[in-house]
């Protein structure tokens, strides 16, 4: 079985950001970057599948050159090789149409991304590859099996599951719970050296979308200590300065 894994280069979520150019740019200096925790799972599920020489896992990237150490942490972990698309991820639709455009030179059993970025958390990706290829997509799926050239998916909705069976090749979004992410061991981050990363260059896209700003969430207001057995001042600050009654 041949996988692709979709991987994304994100900042860590402790990571302190400020942003430029009329808070449109992030400023990068001092940022840590990782493995996006989503992808991280869909890459540990894609070596699951894999175990006992069956198949090959290629991990496959939109970014320049600043995100290899991300790349080489996939590889170690266990993919057998990587591809990274030369140019920056503009947004999701971007995103899409470049893996889709090698994706249509390049065929593969089974194509997996992670449910979401935890930077922009737009769920986008996996639906438009699937409307891009013309093939199945499911996302925020919580189980996999592969049984002969069929998938099973199972994913929670309102009240209940529902469990989807699908011919391969199918796009799927792996959310938590599909499997336990690795650690990369000694041996694997010593192979991940000379294991294959290709850099292929990006097609030419119209962009259609722009970044207005950012902004920060409003900071917390102070904590404010009521005595319990003060019922009266509990009721009056809940309805004259937090007004939720």
């Amino acid at each position: 079985m041949k996988i692709l894994v979709c991987i994304s280069n994100v900042p860590d979520t402790t990571t302190k950001v400020t942003f430029t150019d009329n808070n449109t740019q992030l400023i990068t200096n001092g940022v840590q970057f990782i493995l996006n925790p989503y992808d991280e799972i869909a890459l540990a599920k894609a070596i699951e599948l894999i175990e006992g020489d069956n198949g090959s896992v290629t991990v496959i990237h939109v970014g320049e050159i600043n995100s290899e150490p991300t790349i080489r942490k996939a590889l170690a972990i266990g993919a057998t090789d990587a591809i990274r698309i030369n140019t920056k991820p503009i947004d999701a639709w971007f995103v899409a149409n470049q893996i889709a455009y090698y994706l249509k030179g390049n065929h593969y059993d089974l194509i997996l991304t992670g449910s979401e970025s935890i930077d922009f958390n737009g769920s986008k990706v996996t639906s438009m590859l699937g409307e891009l290829l013309s093939i199945p997509s499911v996302s925020v799926i919580k189980k996999l099996t592969i049984e002969g050239n069929n998938a099973i998916v199972e994913r929670e909705i309102e009240g209940g599951k529902e469990i989807i069976s699908m011919p391969l090749p199918i796009i799927v979004g792996t959310s938590e719970g599909v499997a336990e992410p690795k650690i990369p061991t000694m041996r694997g981050i010593m192979s991940a050296r000379t294991k294959p990363l290709t850099v292929i260059e990006a097609v030419h896209l119209e962009v259609n979308t722009g970044i207005i700003e950012f902004e920060f969430p409003e900071q917390r207001g102070n904590v404010r200590l009521v005595n319990s057995d003060d019922l009266e001042e509990l009721i009056s600050l809940l309805h004259n300065e937090v007004k939720v009654i």
